[in-house]
């Protein structure tokens, strides 16, 4: 009884998570509406501003001299020549002689002085400006960034609430067939997502002097519940021993995946501005993904390196591929004017269902070869951490038996005979031997480089997927 009770605990406690979560995302959504009154981004100086500069001239330079009244002529409603003065600026980034009225230059006493203190107040008035709006622009991209917090917060939330605990469907059996190996189960909590794929956290401890490895442990929890290839993430602890711990148990879907890389530098030579990951530690889900940072060497590989690792990280907290594209993208815009955009290629393949997710930011097009037939998936857009609001391009697709998912930098691309560079490729995957994930991902490297590759980094990453 005690131990049932202490497993609806934590069913409580990840009911409570999931509505806390919900309110902290409605905070942030409030927190950006209410500065969501920003200006607007004033584009050239205003006849304020010029009424402003000229004030100031002539106060510094004509003092009790009314001879052409040039302020005061001005500061009129219907003044066009405040507007002719403005545009005259802004065009050459000074005012000249020929660009004054007849009357002051013919009356005017100290016209040198009084040209050089107007063109100094208003360039004055245009760095102001010029501050003004980098203030406006990062105050909005850090609303956007509330924005985007506030949006993967409510998809996390909606994740956990969307679970169905169905422990009690299973314990029994689970702690039965543990004891004859000697091992306690003292919790367990068992969900089932929405795509029927199921996790459980099972507290365990050894009895006696048996130790037993979370491998071992996880094909004895298949067995109770049913299912094959259970297995213990490399996150969770390694070992159950006599000391109680929580360990992981994560149920595989219906498609297993394998992957091959090739990679060449920039002339063969120095290091690649390219990175790339290939990760299954997300449960029932693969992440592919292709950085190319602008340019080559150090600082290009340096910046692609950040936008992958940002993108793995928030991936594997949980967050859906838009809102991880969308928050990075915002994390970049903030780090200033040193950074250089890179962009991003990812696809995020569900082993359950076999449908691929890619998004897409400044990435060129990737590749489904499906029965001797290559499909294009495109999508051209700027790369990460150009624009605020920009927004990853979603492509999705169903992958079948034996289907190869083949991703790229423009490296590899560009490097493809002829105008059409797709249609080459294209042309080549459907004529290549369909083997080994790594075997094809060498060919198409060496197809790049035997068709005037090198004068970019270039790599090459293929995945290839199978049913159970």
């Amino acid at each position: 009884m005690w131990k049932r009770k202490q497993r609806r605990d934590m069913a409580d406690v990840h009911i409570y998570t999931a509505e806390r979560l919900h309110e902290m995302a409605q905070s942030l959504e409030g927190l950006s509406r209410a500065c969501n009154d920003r200006m607007q981004e004033e584009k050239g100086l205003t006849r304020e501003d010029a009424q402003a500069a000229m004030q100031t001239a002539a106060a510094v330079v004509c003092g009790q001299c009314s001879r052409c009244n040039l302020y005061s002529d001005a500061k009129k409603e219907d003044s066009y020549y405040l507007y002719y003065l403005l545009r005259s600026f802004e065009q050459k980034g000074r005012v000249e002689y020929e660009d004054m009225p007849r009357l002051f230059l013919e009356t005017c006493r100290n016209k040198e002085e009084y040209l050089a203190q107007l063109n100094r107040n208003l360039g004055r008035a245009t760095m102001n400006l010029e501050w003004k709006n980098r203030f406006l622009e990062s105050r909005d991209t850090v609303m956007v960034q509330f924005r985007e917090l506030a949006m993967m917060l409510e998809e996390f939330a909606s994740q956990m609430g969307q679970a169905v605990d169905i422990t009690d469907q299973k314990q029994d059996a689970v702690r039965r067939l543990f004891h004859l190996h000697q091992i306690s189960v003292d919790n367990m909590l068992l969900l089932q997502h929405e795509n029927r794929y199921r996790e459980a956290y099972v507290t365990l401890h050894a009895l006696g002097n048996r130790c037993m490895t979370a491998k071992d442990a996880a094909g004895l929890f298949g067995q109770a519940v049913g299912g094959k290839g259970w297995y213990a993430p490399p996150d969770t602890r390694a070992l159950i021993t006599k000391q109680p711990g929580i360990v992981r148990f994560l149920e595989p879907g219906e498609y297993r995946m394998m992957y091959g890389v090739a990679r060449m530098s920039k002339n063969g030579t120095g290091v690649s501005g390219d990175n790339y990951t290939y990760s299954g530690s997300l449960p029932g889900q693969v992440i592919m993904s292709i950085s190319d940072g602008m340019g080559s060497g150090e600082t290009a590989a340096r910046e692609s390196r950040k936008v992958i690792e940002l993108v793995q990280q928030l991936l594997e907290t949980g967050f859906s591929a838009r809102s991880a594209l969308k928050m990075v993208n915002t994390i970049l815009m903030l780090t200033g004017i040193e950074q250089h955009p890179a962009t991003l290629d990812l696809c995020c393949i569900d082993l359950c269902s076999g449908v691929l997710e890619a998004m897409k930011m400044g990435a060129v097009a990737t590749f489904i070869l499906s029965d001797g037939t290559a499909d294009v998936l495109e999508a051209g857009n700027l790369p990460a951490g150009v624009l605020s609001q920009a927004e990853p391009v979603l492509l999705s697709r169903k992958l079948w038996d034996d289907d190869r998912v083949i991703m790229m930098s423009d490296g590899v691309l560009e490097a493809c005979p002829g105008l059409e560079k797709e249609a080459a490729l294209k042309a080549y995957l459907e004529a290549m031997p369909v083997k080994t994930p790594q075997d094809m991902a060498e060919r198409i490297l060496r197809f790049a480089c035997q068709n005037g590759g090198m004068n970019d980094d270039m790599t090459v990453l293929v995945g290839g997927i199978w049913k159970r």
